[in-house]
């Protein structure tokens, strides 16, 4: 990461529109036409460069956000879709197929959890589901069918951080392919400069920062992108998981500030997540030394964007869990919602909401409690009063005493 910025590398890139506009000019087509049959065969054989076929297969809007998020992760290329699952599910059934095997990080998304728990196996793919901290634990649930080592690079919603560099060393001694979800970590880590062989975002968190679209990207090799839009065998061009232009257009204005917002995210968390702790909660925060893979993470950023916006808080049961959250909102602290990265504060139980795919015997197996909540703190220009509330919240339904600070 020393010499890898990926906000310079997203601001080095200019565009001009149609008309000579600073932006790009959305194209806003579902189709386009083609000067000669020739083109249309060769376009269809994929070897045509700088034609465009169908809006499911790329466009122009699309190719300029695939760009610049290329740009961001280090990848010679990327595919936006319309969901950040449109993003991971395509990827996953590109590299496996009938009888192969995947490695998983225990704590990931729900979502995921749920496709590679309860769908993909309907396609003969297997999946085991390992500690990902632990690098002996996952090489040894390699077998000759393993294909992938899947992991999020802070996981979701247990904060765990995985060695992307160590990960990478045992993909590559098996000759496998490691695909990192750092949706949690936008900018903050680069896997790609760490060994990772695919890199995927769910758009609609950090990087679109506004709540107001869905959206995902893989950021990979051109070789392997092209495989994904391929017409006859790619997963993304025949499960059809298109981003729309518009939609492209809106997400590209807002990535422009993504590198503030990181940083504000990251500085109100490491406020917050210290001040908690120091009033003697349960706090779980990749920034404080407490943190199990703390030193792990420090040499894995880049500073300048910090620990990130993610923290959780155990407040002992899922009765005062849901009365804090409730009152917060009420407050107008933030609120009770899933997602992240919105410039309020968001909270959830993911127990019983983002991570609730996952069975109760396997949460409480992986230390997610029912008394959890998950944070993604906002973008509050006064922490410290943020804070007193908060406080105040929970010294109210008695899971803070009321002690000065």
């Amino acid at each position: 990461m020393k010499n890898f910025n990926p906000a310079d590398k997203i601001q080095d890139l200019q565009y001009f529109g149609e008309f000579g506009g600073v932006n790009p000019s959305i194209s806003d087509s579902s189709t386009y036409t083609f000067l000669s049959a020739k083109t249309m065969f060769d376009t269809f054989e994929g070897n045509a460069e700088g034609c465009y076929l169908y809006s499911r297969h790329s466009s122009p809007s699309n190719l300029y956000l695939d760009q610049a998020l290329a740009a961001m992760e280090g990848t010679e290329t990327a595919n936006v879709s319309a969901s950040g699952m449109g993003a991971i599910t395509p990827t996953l059934l590109q590299l496996c197929s009938n009888g192969d095997h995947i490695v998983s990080s225990r704590t990931i998304y729900g979502g995921t959890y749920a496709f590679l728990k309860n769908f993909t196996p309907r396609f003969g793919i297997k999946t085991s589901f390992v500690d990902i901290t632990k690098l002996d634990v996952v090489e040894a649930a390699i077998t000759d069918k393993t294909k992938v080592i899947y992991c999020e690079t802070v996981s979701n919603p247990l904060l765990e951080v995985a060695d992307i560099t160590g990960l990478a060393r045992i993909a590559k001694k098996h000759n496998l392919k490691l695909v990192v979800d750092n949706t949690f970590s936008p900018l903050s880590v680069a896997p790609i400069k760490l060994g990772a062989d695919i890199v995927l975002h769910s758009l609609t968190k950090y990087i679109n920062g506004s709540s107001d679209t869905v959206g995902g990207v893989t950021c990979a090799s051109r070789e392997f992108i092209n495989s994904l839009k391929d017409v006859n065998s790619g997963a993304s061009m025949l499960l059809g998981p298109t981003m729309d232009s518009l939609r492209s257009a809106s997400v590209m204005k807002n990535l422009r500030t993504l590198h503030i917002r990181m940083k504000q995210h990251s500085y109100n968390a490491m406020y917050l997540a210290q001040k908690f702790e120091n009033d003697g909660l349960k706090v779980v925060y990749p920034g404080l030394a407490s943190h199990p893979s703390h030193e792990l993470y420090a040499g894995m950023i880049n500073k300048e964007y910090g620990f990130g916006g993610m923290m959780t808080v155990d407040v002992g049961s899922i009765e005062k869990a849901n009365e804090l959250m409730e009152l917060m909102q009420e407050i107008n602290l933030g609120y009770l919602a899933v997602s992240l990265g919105f410039y309020k504060t968001l909270f959830s139980a993911p127990g019983t909401s983002t991570s609730s795919e996952i069975p109760l015997e396997e949460q409480l197996e992986m230390g997610l409690t029912d008394g959890l909540i998950r944070f993604s703190i906002g973008l509050d220009n006064d922490i410290e009063r943020t804070y007193q509330m908060m406080k105040g919240c929970m010294v109210e339904l008695g899971v803070l005493e009321n002690v000065i600070s």
